[in-house]
């Protein structure tokens, strides 16, 4: 089993107005010995931004906003912008994020070609009622009937007259396109689905209309063991190695005490990201310390960044929803545990 050293919380919340219930769910972006950190930031009240700081190495933070980089401005925002990710594609930096109206979260997108400020691009998930989503999905026959048990509830924070649609969340954009393609994960529980685009106006109805008719087609991960069977989504962006692109996401699974999240790892084909090679059979790491126990949701990992230095893979992670916190591994010795499972 891979070794995991856990490093303790890197950033707190402050007593700005902006972040004085919590940091987490944080995007990193490594450039050189810098990595550049866009984490969600809560308030009191659970109204989230989206902040950022710089980091030399892992763990030493030089430089921290005192004002978020991302905040609500649009209806479909209006409640928060939470959970980035941030890749970067032919010299363009992608930050993707979730839109939170109330009722409905969404992906969204927003880019630039210079950090750490972005332009909002819009919506980039299917919007899409309940029904319509069934009613495509099972056009070809049943489908998983967890997708219909998560999704068929919508609840509203807050009194509002929008149209109640199908969670969709966890974007997390390939750093490179795949066959002059760009390539993204997204989640509408349980599963992790893929996308394949030219360009990014390609996403329209249409194209999600099409998609969810062969929504089979477009599962990548489902949970298979027994840490993640409740569900999963996306995590980290996916790492490109020799052997495959390294998949850092969560898992989520029932407990006694409520939902547990933790770290999980698989590894896809370089060639055909929609192809799983293998996967960790247990967790890579799972809430175990104090600060990962207790917060504002107990018991959570949840991992959205990394960063590379030498061998050592750094994850960075929300922890129990309230901190930043980062653990690392050897990343061959993680690669040579995932290529002895596909041996198998």
């Amino acid at each position: 089993m891979i070794e995991v050293k856990k490093h303790g919380v890197i950033l707190s919340k402050t007593d700005l107005g902006f972040e004085n219930a919590g940091v987490l769910n944080p995007a990193a972006i490594q450039e050189d010995n810098t990595v550049h950190m866009f984490y969600r930031a809560v308030r009191k009240g659970n109204y989230s931004t989206i902040g950022y700081c710089r980091l030399e190495g892992p763990f030493t933070v030089v430089e921290r906003f005192d004002t978020p980089v991302l905040f609500p401005q649009l209806s479909y925002e209006s409640q928060g912008v939470e959970d980035p990710r941030v890749s970067k594609i032919d010299g363009l930096y992608y930050l993707a994020y979730t839109a939170y109206d109330g009722l409905n979260a969404l992906g969204a997108y927003a880019t630039t070609e210079t950090l750490p400020h972005f332009e909002k691009k819009g919506i980039l998930t299917p919007q899409v009622t309940y029904d319509d989503f069934r009613r495509l999905a099972e056009s070809k026959g049943l489908v998983n009937e967890k997708y219909l048990r998560y999704n068929g509830h919508p609840v509203s924070h807050g009194e509002t007259d929008k149209k109640a649609l199908v969670w969709d969340k966890n974007v997390v954009f390939f750093p490179r396109r795949i066959e002059g393609k760009l390539v993204f994960l997204h989640r509408i529980k349980p599963d992790i689905q893929i996308a394949y685009v030219q360009e990014m106006t390609d996403l329209t109805p249409a194209f999600w209309e099409d998609y969810f008719l062969r929504l089979h087609e477009h599962i990548l991960l489902e949970p298979k063991h027994r840490h993640e069977i409740s569900y999963i989504g996306g995590g980290a962006p996916p790492i490109e190695t020799e052997h495959g692109w390294l998949v850092i996401y969560h898992g989520v699974h029932d407990t006694a005490a409520g939902y547990k999240y933790v770290a999980c790892a698989a590894l896809l084909d370089l060639d055909n990201p929609s192809k799983e090679l293998s996967r960790l059979p247990q967790p890579l790491f799972s809430p175990e310390h104090d600060y990962e126990l207790r917060g504002e949701v107990n018991n959570v990992c949840f991992p959205t960044g990394t960063a590379l230095f030498g061998d050592d893979l750094y994850v960075y992670y929300g922890a129990a929803d309230e901190q930043i916190a980062c653990a690392s591994m050897s990343l061959s010795g993680l690669l040579a545990e995932l290529l002895a499972l596909q041996k198998a």
